[in-house]
């Protein structure tokens, strides 16, 4: 067994399939799933894992070159608005319903626990060379 990083043999072998310009759409509890994109379901209860807890953890194992998220985020959820902000300075910002419509096309999508509107964001992944 693993013994650090990400212990799901799920989320860790779908982490492992990803390849350059591939998207992951990390999403709150009321996120609407869209059909086709692999789906690793973490969410236990509500807020738990929350979305700071599973973006940071995948930030460890992942190379991200740009994020996406809904504009509506900032006056909604400013607590998940600086942490996208934080990690992403170049943030692209689009509306929900556009977010929503880019997620179709993710090749990943983590649920997590969190509660709170808005959570969500769409990751390109980069490469580590």
């Amino acid at each position: 067994m693993k013994k650090s990083g990400i212990l799901n043999r799920h989320l860790a072998g779908a982490l492992a399939e990803l390849g350059h310009g591939d998207g992951v759409l990390v999403c709150d509890a009321g996120m609407p799933i869209p059909d086709g994109p692999r789906v690793v379901d973490l969410a236990f209860r509500a807020g738990v894992p929350s979305f700071a807890e599973v973006l940071d953890g995948l930030l460890a194992e992942l190379v991200v070159e740009a994020a996406t998220a809904a504009q509506e985020l900032r006056d909604a959820n400013p607590q998940a608005s600086s942490l996208l902000e934080g990690h992403f300075p170049g943030l692209r910002l689009v509306s929900h319903e556009r977010l929503k419509e880019l997620s179709a096309g993710a090749r990943l999508i983590v649920r997590t626990g969190e509660a709170r509107p808005y959570a969500n964001v769409l990751l390109r992944c980069g490469v580590f060379f």
